[in-house]
């Protein structure tokens, strides 16, 4: 269980970085950026798994295939494009309010799983994390307030974000909850040849999506005016790299290795490493809130974390 912790924990340190992205690249709209993480990400999976495939493909099933079709749209394509639109129509502060559900969502979700805790013995743990989730969104709102009160969006754009923010929340839900019974269940592929293989279906269908994409709007995709793209691309690369490529793998073996009540939790190192890496790039300091949610975070997911092991040694 060590191991999974430790996994989930770096899984964490890789997916903070997609947060950085967006605010690198502004110039790019939410479809771009998909599109370009995931175009990136297929190829750099390809070129991962070249000397493994032949392996792969002798073991591949069709229900394999179906499998990977529907968690490469859902955890990936769907997620990240909900997200994005939720950010622009509704803004951050609800957005990420709603997003920082996952947690308890995923939890709640896997309460029935093989090694799961009673959910019962859980509800301390889970409000702490809620806390914790709660004073992240309280000081956004707050220091946000100001700023966007010249810039008030109509009603029916915040209900449209607010309903693409749960989305995304009910999509990388479904997505965390299938993967880790889809690689429990099914041994015959390893964390690393999952990770391989889905990043190989996600490219796939966003080379599909692009194509229909430049069919539909033509060169204007391509129009560089105020756009580096050789910035874009680079950028892309690092993320498919480090989130998507290291990331999903560490993620699939702490899949393997955690009841779905503890790896629920350990999706708010995504948000840490998401806090730090925000703090460097502006060059500020945590505020007193930020620090409270920080240590409610880590003292809820390390309370959960005592409790599997000891349920474990029991």
């Amino acid at each position: 269980m060590g191991i999974g912790v430790l996994c989930a924990l770096l899984a964490g340190a890789m997916w903070g970085m997609v947060f950085i992205a967006p605010r690198a690249l502004p110039a790019f709209s939410p479809w771009e950026l998909t599109l370009g993480r995931y175009l990136a990400y297929g190829a750099i999976a390809a070129i991962a798994a070249a000397p493994i495939l032949p392996r792969i493909a002798r073991k591949i099933t069709r229900a394999d295939c179906l499998a990977l079709i529907k968690q490469s749209c859902s955890g990936n394509l769907v997620y990240y494009v909900l997200l994005a639109f939720g950010v622009q129509l509704a803004g951050v502060a609800p957005t990420s309010l709603i997003i920082g559900i996952l947690p308890v969502t995923v939890t709640v979700l896997g309460r029935r799983d093989h090694g799961a805790v009673p959910l019962s013995r859980l509800i301390w743990p889970l409000l702490v994390v809620a806390a914790g989730i709660v004073c992240i969104n309280v000081d956004l709102f707050a220091h946000q307030g100001t700023a966007t009160t010249v810039n008030v969006r109509p009603t029916w754009q915040r209900i449209v974000g607010i309903a693409c923010a749960a989305g995304a929340l009910c999509s990388w839900t479904w997505y965390a909850v299938e993967n880790a019974r889809y690689l429990q269940h099914n041994p015959h592929f390893s964390s690393n040849e999952w990770s391989a293989l889905y990043g190989i279906s996600t490219g796939a269908l966003s080379t599909v999506l692009s194509i229909m994409g430049l069919l539909v709007i033509g060169t204007r995709w391509a129009d560089s005016g105020g756009r580096v793209w050789g910035t874009f691309w680079a950028v892309n690369a690092a993320v498919a790299l480090g989130a998507s490529l290291i990331g999903n793998n560490l993620w699939n073996i702490a899949s393997r290795r955690l009841p779905l009540t503890l790896s629920g939790q350990m999706i708010v190192f995504e948000t840490l490493f998401a806090l730090t890496y925000g703090f460097v790039y502006d060059g500020r300091w945590p505020r007193p809130l930020e620090i409270t949610s920080i240590a409610l975070l880590i003292a809820g997911v390390g309370w959960s974390v005592r409790l599997h092991a000891n349920d474990k040694s029991a």
